[in-house]
Formats: structure tokens, C-alpha cells, sequence
């Protein structure tokens, strides 16, 4: 029998550096969560944890809409 393989999960970005508030007004922040396209990361690629992955998604598209940061990028 082979043995399991056990991966470990990233902690939380927000969670380890005690980041208490989001602002959508960090457009560098926000950048390392949205794909090359300009997707917003899936839970799973970010890391983040379920509170932190929705709030990034909120400031993400407050920032869009504000033009701090591409709705597409191409």
C-alpha cells in the first residue's frame, strides 16, 4: 500500500500578516490576487480563507469600478 500524499494548504495572506481591513484602494495588494487575464483567483490558487476570499472579491470590484485596476487586461 502506498502512503497518501498529504499537500499543505497556504495560509491565508491576510491572516498571517494580521491585516485587519482590506482597502480597495491598494491596487498592489489586489493585483497579487487576480489572474493573468484579470480574473479574480479562486479560493484554491489564492490561498485566502473563505472571509479574506470575500472581501478581496468586494474590494477587487470596487477598485474596478473606481479604474484603479482593468476589468480586462489584453
Amino acid at each position: 500500500m502506498s502512503k497518501p500524499i498529504i499537500t499543505k494548504r497556504k495560509q491565508c495572506y491576510f491572516c498571517a500578516n494580521r491585516i485587519e481591513d482590506i482597502d480597495y484602494k491598494d491596487a498592489e495588494t489586489l493585483r497579487k490576487f487576480i489572474s493573468s487575464q484579470g480574473k479574480i483567483a479562486p479560493q484554491k490558487r489564492s490561498g485566502l480563507c473563505a472571509k479574506h476570499q470575500r472581501h478581496i472579491a468586494t474590494a477587487i470590484k470596487r477598485a474596478r469600478i473606481m479604474a484603479l485596476l482593468p476589468f480586462l487586461i489584453q
